[in-house]
């Protein structure tokens, strides 16, 4: 499961040792429809290392004196990724954490506001090795390109870095003021770039949001990593 479905990580990841994004340049064939392409965000570019746990965080709160216990502190953070974020779209951290724990009723003191940023600011992301290539190609072979999440921007920004520049449409949950399983977000990204869905392809490693809600659409698809091809 993805963030896109499960907001706050609650395990390290690694990159699996099977993942491949499509580095070979297609044939002709192969694009001559299609003018756009839309990009999952995690487990497809990138992915969390070292995540912080929602064990870790609760029994850090416990800690300085505040009950937040594991399944309250996740069922939160999923309600403030993909029903807050969307409509308030905050930027730092700490904002995304003032508001988790408003949602619980409680109002941290300023050192713990500053510790658990901490703990969540070890969070890394890590770009795929491939990631770079295939956008590569993509903008080599004249596409417009999208990133799709609902994940904030602010979390994987910098780790990006190195295809920032080459994405043309970035989305995340405030962009559109939805989350990924709303099909808005692919709609206005498509109305955004330019195209009509059936002149652009999802590539993304989750089966409902980025193969069957595309495809609904009239969207190409392309499920990566699970052995399958979808188009």
């Amino acid at each position: 499961m993805t963030p896109d479905s499960s907001s706050l990580p609650i395990q390290a990841q690694t990159v699996p040792s099977s993942f491949h994004l499509p580095t070979k340049k297609p044939k002709d064939d192969e694009i001559m429809h299609v003018k756009a392409v839309c990009f999952d965000l995690y487990g497809t570019l990138a992915v969390v290392q070292k995540a912080m746990s929602v064990t870790q965080a609760s029994d850090f709160l416990v800690s300085r004196g505040y009950e937040v216990y594991p399944q309250a502190l996740e069922a939160t953070w999923h309600y403030v990724s993909f029903v807050d974020y969307p409509k308030l779209g905050y930027k730092p951290c700490r904002a995304e954490l003032k508001q988790v724990l408003g949602r619980l009723g409680i109002k941290p003191d300023s050192q713990t506001l500053k510790g658990l940023a901490e703990l969540y600011e070890r969070n890394t992301w890590k770009i795929f090795p491939d990631a770079e290539t295939s956008v590569n190609i993509a903008k080599g072979t004249q596409l417009k390109t999208a990133i799709v999440t609902s994940i904030a921007r602010f979390k994987y920004k910098k780790a990006l870095r190195p295809i920032w520049d080459k994405i043309d449409v970035p989305v995340d949950g405030y962009t559109f003021h939805c989350e990924k399983s709303n099909p808005r977000i692919y709609l206005k990204t498509l109305e955004v770039l330019g195209v009509k869905a059936s002149e652009a392809a999802v590539i993304g490693d989750e089966l409902e949001l980025d193969i069957l809600l595309p495809k609904k659409l009239g969207m190409k698809a392309i499920l990566l990593d699970k052995g399958k091809t979808v188009f």
